[in-house]
């Protein structure tokens, strides 16, 4: 019953055709001989009818050697020589098979096709208060749309007012909600939970992540891999060929040793049947689409099968530094109090100085500071040197040790050795101390460099503009045995073009960076990896692989998509080639039967798409996630009321 309901309408409407026939030729063997022929022709009419059709179709559009000629060649023959329930069997089991390949289909795309599910239906565009339902399309930069509660959000924007979790499970796989407040950023296809957001429009339909996302999905078929490409050539050859020598088989004997002609012929039609190459030309394709759906399940857009080829035979993997291993973002990651003062006063003072400020550093400042920000007066921007403010009657200075000798302030140490941003913060010309600021490392970037040593892959490097002593530190938290620094976007393509050079013909390098400024390089490299880049439209257009989720493990979960792929294709080719030469033997020898036949030809092709779907099998990991976070707000590694 299960299986039925999943069944199209045209599937179901197949299997009835099928059962149908199953009872006409049932019927046969109870009534009259010679009412029996006509009904098994009637059947035989019923049961080939589109194979038939699709094969004179073919032949009149110079498609002369594929499956539907074969059957109906194979078929035909065997209606001649008096075989009616074989030649109907042969039809009826072919059509099963079809039904069956179907569903296997449908069941491997279901992963990817399920992405159309985040297409928005309708928008409710806010206009002179009112709210009114239009289709995505319409909407412009800077309108306001309400997005309630179980609606998709229609294209990308930014929050306006209101705090709400989303579930953004059919864009980067994780089933985690992600909270947002005002000013957040969010994206079209994400799913509004449980109160209703603002949002002000800040891409056009046609420029969101969602139409981004059902573009890759549409074209990722279009790119074949080598050994697709190769089984298509294949069977334009190998067919041919072997109706050629059916019809060897079906003369040779009966001319030149004077066996029976019939016999020879029954043999040669068996023959035709099993040498379909269905097996090859359905489950190989459909292996590689297999994978590129296990990939998006992960939360991994795949561009092609060629570049899922690619990714199989990776020996050398390059990391870019900020955003890719690290969060790119700044946190406050040491505070160093002069004697006398505590850590929450010197954040506080440092937190009023840098509350007006935009830069990234001062961002970080106020944002791990607990308390209220008091207003300040006469702010001072110090262009290179920081910020001065006046606050209660009395001046904060705060920024680099070339503010502090500016301001000749007395007790600065210069903190040595540091892998961040030393910010000093003075108050009326008094030292109070001072804070570093670093790019934090993502917590699974260990995980993932372990993980690629784990499938074989050791040579690992990672490559930032960065000083030398902030990438020397990253790499070696991280166990990298290769990094290089200070390096310019032209520098890195430089490198990566270094290392294919050593690695030759032995495999393929992948390149994972950010997507926003790694444009050269992922271009540059053998697969281009775009990590956290979904709202990006550089990573969108260059890179060859899109990591939905900004996690670095999930390269060496797309390696292992990649292998598990390879490994079936090649499991199911020499499955399907063993098979076939093995029945064509007895064929042609004249031990296998029609049934037999059936079997090489739709039992090997069904084993081998059963075979191919073991793909999407593959377990998710890491599923232990709540329904809906406590903390609203991110923890940082300085917890300033701990001073």
């Amino acid at each position: 019953m299960s299986l039925i309901k999943r069944m199209s309408p045209d599937e179901k409407k197949e299997s009835g055709v099928i059962a149908l026939c199953l009872m006409l030729l049932i019927l046969a063997h109870f009534i009259p001989k010679n009412i029996t022929i006509v009904l098994y022709i009637v059947t035989y009419i019923i049961s080939a009818y589109p194979i038939l059709k699709e094969a004179i179709e073919n032949i009149f559009h110079g498609k002369w050697f594929d499956e539907n000629f074969l059957m109906s060649v194979a078929t035909v023959g065997a209606l001649a020589i008096g075989q009616f329930s074989e030649a109907i069997a042969v039809m009826l089991f072919y059509r099963v098979g079809e039904i069956f390949e179907d569903l296997a289909i449908e069941n491997s795309k279901k992963s990817i096709t399920n992405l159309l599910d985040i297409r928005p239906e309708y928008a409710n565009l806010e206009l002179n208060g009112k709210l009114q339902q239009v289709k995505p399309e319409l909407l412009n930069k800077g309108d306001i749309i309400v997005v309630n509660p179980g609606e998709k959000i229609a294209v990308d924007g930014v929050v306006e007012s209101g705090e709400a979790y989303l579930n953004t499970a059919a864009l980067t796989g994780e089933t985690k909600p992600l909270l947002v407040t005002k000013d957040n950023q969010v994206l079209s296809g994400m799913i509004v939970e449980n109160s209703a957001l603002r949002i002000r429009v800040s891409k056009e339909y046609k420029d969101s992540t969602v139409t981004k996302i059902l573009e890759l999905v549409q074209n990722a078929s279009e790119k074949k891999t080598k050994t697709e490409n190769f089984i298509t050539k294949f069977s334009q050859i190998y067919t041919p060929v072997i109706v050629i020598s059916a019809i060897m088989l079906a003369s040779i004997p009966p001319l030149f040793l004077g066996q029976e002609f019939q016999v020879w012929l029954y043999r040669a039609l068996i023959f035709l049947v099993i040498s379909c190459p269905c097996a090859l030309v359905i489950s190989i394709p459909l292996s590689y689409f297999g994978g590129i759906g296990a990939s998006s399940r992960a939360g991994i857009l795949v561009k092609g099968s060629n570049y899922l080829e690619a990714l199989s035979q990776a020996k050398a993997v390059i990391f870019d530094k900020t955003g890719t291993l690290t969060r790119g973002e700044f946190f406050v990651t040491q505070i160093i109090p002069a004697n006398g003062v505590s850590k929450k006063e010197i954040v506080k003072l440092a937190a009023i100085a840098e509350s007006s400020s935009p830069h990234p550093i001062a961002r970080s400042i106020v944002k791990n500071y607990p308390g209220n920000i008091a207003r300040v007066s006469n702010v001072e921007e110090l262009v290179g040197l920081g910020v001065r403010a006046e606050y209660q009657g009395d001046t904060i200075s705060v920024g680099n040790m070339k503010l502090m000798n500016k301001l000749n302030i007395d007790g600065v140490s210069t903190i040595e050795d540091t892998t961040g941003t030393v910010v000093y913060v003075a108050l009326n010309n008094e030292y109070f101390g001072a804070i570093e600021v670093s790019d934090m490392i993502k917590t699974d970037a260990k995980v993932a460099i372990q993980g690629l040593k784990n499938v074989g892959i050791d040579n690992v490097t990672m490559l930032t503009g960065d000083k030398k002593i902030v990438g020397k530190n990253v790499a070696e938290k991280l166990n990298i045995p290769n990094v290089k620094t200070e390096l310019l976007p032209q520098d890195k393509v430089t490198e990566v073009e270094r290392i294919k050079s050593e690695i030759g013909d032995k495999g393929k390098v992948i390149f994972v960076g950010d997507g926003l400024n790694d444009t050269p390089v992922l271009a540059s490299t053998d697969v281009g990896v775009a990590m956290g880049a979904l709202g990006s439209d550089a990573a969108v257009e260059v890179a060859d692989v899109v990591l939905m989720k900004d996690n670095p493990t999930a390269v060496t979960r797309v390696i292992k998509i990649a292998r598990k792929t390879k490994m079936i294709v090649w499991e199911n080719i020499i499955f399907a080639l063993m098979v076939k030469v093995i029945f064509l033997l007895v064929g042609a020898l004249g031990i296998a039967t029609m049934w037999e036949a059936v079997f090489a030809d739709v039992g090997v092709t069904f084993i081998a798409i059963l075979n191919a779907l073991r793909l999407l099998k593959m377990k998710e990991e890491n599923k232990k996630i709540n329904k809906y976070p406590h903390s609203k707000t991110e923890k940082y590694k300085v917890e300033v009321n701990e001073a």
